[in-house]
């Protein structure tokens, strides 16, 4: 699985675009047309994707982890929760296969913004300083597993993100 570590950034892109597909796959089936996805042309308020359908406006980060990692938490920017309906989705996937499943979600119903993270621990940079001094990263906030709605379906985070009103 070292193929896993030393090509993280495309295994990143990969794993989105395989979201991005099960989403417009998911909507698609479920004869939902208007999904919608964008992405920021720059990456400096916490969040890759935006998705809109059945007018619920979703900025999301997203994270990842093969099947079986330890990964306790996740580091979140503070301005996600300025965004309409900002929400984390941590995906799994299998390290074979790439299917992905289980999901993990924070965030709130659609329409309202991220729960207040402000008060969560403040994340510190991986890499120290000459000293060893890992410095402060204060638009970024530690958020722990539990905090996270477990939801073990596509069906299930479409529900989450868009709502119980839909045919999903």
């Amino acid at each position: 699985m070292q193929e896993h570590s030393t090509n993280a950034s495309h295994r990143e892109k990969l794993i989105e675009h395989i979201f991005v597909g099960e989403l417009l796959k998911h909507a698609w089936q479920k004869q939902e047309y208007g999904l919608e996805v964008a992405k920021p042309e720059v990456d400096n308020a916490g969040y890759d994707l935006i998705l809109e359908a059945n007018g619920t406006l979703r900025h999301v980060q997203l994270k990842s982890s093969f099947t079986g990692a330890t990964t306790a938490s996740q580091k979140i920017h503070l301005a996600l929760a300025t965004k309409p309906s900002g929400c984390v989705i941590w995906t799994y996937f299998n390290p074979e296969s790439l299917i992905l499943g289980p999901f993990l979600y924070f965030g709130a119903e659609p329409g309202h913004p991220l729960p207040d993270i402000s008060q969560h621990k403040i994340a510190t940079h991986t890499k120290g300083d000459s000293q060893g001094t890992k410095a402060e990263r204060p638009n970024i906030r530690v958020i722990n597993k539990g905090e996270f709605t477990p939801l073990e379906t596509i069906d299930q985070l479409y529900h989450a993100l868009f709502g119980p009103d839909r045919l999903c």
